[in-house]
């Protein structure tokens, strides 16, 4: 990586014009990974990528660029560029650099990125083989695995001067159920930031036991009725409804601009009082985790609804410059290629105090959504649909026959103050997210909640 004289150097070259702030990402990642279908491998690479992104503010206008060309002289020139491009400002000051500091969120005892390959094809073939000898109607299985070691610096002209590293790895089994001309699918894709023993202890023969089960059931269900109807929704990645349709709605790239439905809401009430949520970067060893930020900000655990009362945003550096607030800890990018923004990290709705099995008991009609499928979200109105992926009915209080087909349609914030159960059985469950910052790892979770009433999306209707 580059040393101190030549950040300096391009530092000076960033702030030599209208720039108010500047600051330099330097990025080294490698990465691994294997994919098999059927138990045969179907793709294997290894990689190792570099950069650096250098960004330029003058109040709120910015500048971002980028290169993976490490040469100082090159970058001086690329910074050079980028301040006679930036508009408006008063020239800032460049502070002393302060002693670097290091951090690291990971809870590692054996290196994933040591780990051979034919051990990691071993793996995903033990669940492969056992997924197509379970039963004639498991017809595929895809698996994959990845890994990813990334080591980033940051400095800005304030005298910040972080560094942190970051190991993750995750792998997915996908088991597809035929019947006929249908096709379903049952799916485990667990991820993490502790070292390879994390798989070593992972219980792959049940997991892919229950993955098979799940696209039988699937195939063989009936399509869910639908209309407006309570909705109970299993703990762990049912969290992606909140991730998706509130989540995103209180980070800063759609509050700072006034383009989400939530803005100007600090202290209102927006969810039923008793939900709270948190985005909680500082989980050691979880998927979404971090301790210093893209922009070289400290993470935090922070409390984002309480009691139903939203106490807090997801704020970036751009984003506190248009809300005049400090910013939060969230700024995260893809990589070197992408200018940070405010994103979510372990975003979860906090436990409460109900058994799962009563809020079942206590359901006299509905569906309960065991797993979720992909969604979509508009920040600006909250209106959101989601699928599926496995479901069942609820009648007198009994989990009954499968259903596929569902889809759950609503706005963000009526769905935040229709819930009126709460489970204590929080779970979390790893996840990707996109954004316009590009594709990070995120963590999302609940406990089993109850929603009082969603429209659901089937494929025929049904009375209670």
């Amino acid at each position: 990586m580059l040393n101190d004289a030549n950040i300096m150097r391009i530092m000076e070259a960033a702030m030599s014009r209208n720039a108010d702030f500047a600051d330099i990402f330097i990025e080294k990642r490698s990465t691994s990974s294997v994919g098999l279908l059927n138990g045969k491998v179907i793709k294997a690479g290894a990689g190792c990528d570099s950069g650096v992104g250098i960004r330029l503010m003058a109040g709120t206008n910015v500048v971002y660029v980028y290169s993976n060309d490490n040469d100082a002289e090159s970058l001086i020139k690329l910074a050079k560029e980028a301040a006679d491009a930036l508009k408006g400002g008063d020239k800032g000051m460049i502070k002393e650099l302060q002693e670097k500091s290091f951090s690291t969120p990971c809870d590692i005892k054996i290196d994933p990125m040591s780990v051979k390959k034919s051990d990691n094809v071993d793996f995903l073939r033990r669940s492969s083989d056992l997924a197509l000898s379970y039963d004639p109607m498991i017809t595929q299985v895809a698996a994959s695995y990845t890994a990813s070691k990334r080591m980033f610096r940051v400095v800005n002209s304030e005298g910040l001067n972080k560094e942190e590293e970051q190991t993750r790895m995750r792998f997915s089994i996908e088991t597809i159920a035929t019947k006929g001309n249908e096709k379903q699918t049952g799916r485990i894709a667990p991820g993490s930031m502790r070292g390879y023993e994390f798989i070593n202890e992972y219980p792959i023969d049940d997991k892919t036991r229950e993955c098979c089960d799940t696209a039988l059931r699937m195939v063989n269900a009936g399509y869910a009725p639908s209309g407006k109807m309570p909705v109970v929704l299993g703990n762990g990645f049912g969290g992606v409804i909140f991730h998706e349709a509130c989540g995103h709605s209180l980070e800063s790239t759609a509050v700072g601009i006034k383009s989400s439905c939530f803005t100007d809401m600090l202290g209102k009430q927006i969810a039923s009082p008793i939900v709270s949520a948190y985005d909680n970067a500082r989980i050691k060893g979880e998927w979404g985790s971090y301790y210093t930020d893209d922009e070289g900000n400290e993470s935090s655990d922070l409390l984002l609804i309480e009691n139903g009362i939203l106490k807090n945003y997801l704020v970036d550096k751009l984003g506190g410059r248009r809300m005049n607030c400090n910013p939060t800890g969230c700024a995260r990018r893809q990589d070197y290629t992408y200018a940070p923004t405010s994103r979510m990290s372990n975003t979860y709705i906090a436990k409460g105090n109900d058994d799962p099995k009563d809020i079942i008991a206590d359901t006299e009609y509905g569906i309960y959504c065991s797993q979720m499928g992909g969604g979509s979200v508009d920040t600006t109105t909250g209106e959101f649909n989601f699928a599926v992926n496995e479901g069942y009915m609820i009648r007198n209080g009994k989990i009954e026959e499968p259903v596929r087909g569902a889809t759950l349609i609503g706005k963000g914030a009526e769905i935040l103050m229709n819930i009126d159960r709460v489970g204590n059985d929080l779970e979390l469950a790893a996840g990707m997210c996109g954004s316009i910052s590009g594709g990070v790892p995120v963590t999302v979770g609940q406990p089993t909640i109850r929603v009082s009433s969603i429209l659901v999306g089937g494929r025929e209707d049904e009375e209670a």
